[in-house]
């Protein structure tokens, strides 16, 4: 039988020895023997590029494996795994990887929303394969079937849970009451959020990944800028209750879609309302999800663990393995360059719904006003309900007003919206929150 110490090896250097990098250098030693048997070649770690060689680690190695040295890392490295996060030095050092003719695998999903084009670029005009399954979802196989399973296919739109400290905040909020504060504590307590977590809760890691999930769907280039992103520090305890009432929930969601007229794709991060009975309200916790809407296959979920070292290595793994049977038959690497001319879009021109409360007069004829302005504006008015306002006053009576409504034009909602908050009747606009789901 053919074994790890007498089959022709393949050298893997990491880039990063965080939790991620931890992770894959055990699946990379522990497992060695078992890869050497499903590729056909030995993976071999060389070295793995750590600022701090003397740090503790999560999967500890000899001292001899980790170095400051970038010339030292690199050196004979025929597979890179980045996996250090940020744009700098890890866009240079993957430049310097692809230059020197070895594949790449990162996980870098910042890096690659905002300078991935010419990555790709670079990495197909060297003839070399540049993966990167981790940067979105975690665990969940989702880019690999995006750019396999269903490139015969047309994908016209992805919405997805893709970042598991926003949904496990927004789930805590929802299912015990917690208030934002209080659920975030508990998940940086747990792990899930970082000490600052202004890039998780501000949507921009979720906006990172809609601009990878839209360069793989629609074949098309575009960048971490062409988001529109609304994060969830401001979703309130009405919010939730106003959703609760309604029979939704709240997520955030990245969202993209392609549409025939204007031609384009709307790419937009931001908190939604899903009625429960969606596939996407039920995923709890810091799990992730992405649901798949294409023309042929129709409607597809990928669900499971978002984040963590061993899930994220799992992911980095997969491209790892995929690459080393790829250099062992001989083949150019596979590339991700852009095929189409595709624009990015204003939100304004998404299709949405938007649940809109209100707090008004409570007298005769308001609620009819109210609802005359939506009209005025062409939008329609799916469900309406009034409810006690606990700020009501005997001097002035105020009541609650809660409105979904169809889908519109996002422009046309926010006409209609910026018209109902002149209305005398309407004393403040509590709650905007866009609808997505049947």
């Amino acid at each position: 039988m053919t074994t790890a110490s007498d089959t022709p090896a393949l050298n893997v250097a990491l880039l990063g020895g965080g939790t991620v990098g931890s992770q894959v250098a055990r699946i990379l030693t522990e497992h060695s023997e078992a890869l050497t048997q499903r590729i056909g070649t030995r993976l071999n770690l060389t070295k793995i590029l750590v600022r701090n060689t003397q740090a503790t680690r999560d999967y500890e190695l000899p001292n001899e494996y980790y170095t400051d040295s970038v010339d030292e890392v690199l050196e004979d490295a025929d597979i890179v795994v980045e996996l250090m996060g940020g744009i700098d030095p890890a866009y240079e050092l993957i430049m310097r990887a692809i230059d020197q003719g070895a594949s790449v695998v990162t996980g870098n999903k910042a890096l690659l929303a905002n300078r991935g084009n010419e990555l790709y670029e670079a990495a197909a005009e060297a003839g070399v394969q540049l993966s990167f399954e981790a940067s979105v979802g975690g665990a969940i196989p989702i880019l690999r079937p995006l750019r396999d399973s269903l490139s015969g296919d047309k994908v016209t739109r992805i919405m997805g849970i893709v970042n598991g400290t926003t949904n496990y905040i927004l789930d805590q909020m929802d299912s015990t009451g917690a208030s934002f504060n209080d659920a975030l504590a508990e998940a940086q307590r747990l792990g899930y959020a970082e000490a600052d977590p202004s890039a998780d809760v501000d949507g921009e890691d979720a906006a990172a990944k809609a601009a990878i999930l839209a360069h793989l769907a629609f074949h098309a280039p575009f960048t971490l800028d062409e988001v529109y992103t609304q994060g969830i520090s401001d979703i309130s305890d009405l919010d939730h209750q106003a959703a609760a009432d309604a029979g939704y929930v709240i997520k955030l969601l990245a969202i993209v879609e392609e549409l025939d007229e204007p031609a384009g794709v709307v790419l937009r991060v931001h908190p939604t309302l899903l009625p429960r009975e969606h596939p996407l309200a039920a995923v709890r916790g810091a799990y992730n999800a992405v649901f798949v809407e294409a023309e042929n296959a129709g409607e597809l979920m990928f669900y499971g663990p978002g984040a963590g070292g061993a899930a994220t290595a799992s992911a980095v793994m997969g491209d790892v393995t995929s690459i080393a049977k790829r250099k062992l038959r001989g083949g150019p690497g596979r590339t991700h360059t852009a095929r189409r001319e595709l624009s990015s879009l204003d939100i304004g021109e998404a299709t949405t719904r938007y649940m809109v409360v209100v707090r008004a007069d409570d007298a005769p004829g308001v609620l009819a006003k109210v609802a005359g302005t939506f009209a005025e504006h062409q939008v329609s008015i799916k469900s309406m309900n009034q409810t006690p306002d606990a700020g009501s006053t005997e001097d002035h009576k105020t009541a609650l007003l809660s409105f979904v409504t169809h889908r519109a034009k996002e422009a046309q909602l926010s006409k209609t919206l910026e018209a109902t908050k002149e209305l005398d009747v309407v004393q403040a606009v509590l709650s905007v929150m866009r609808v997505e789901g049947k």
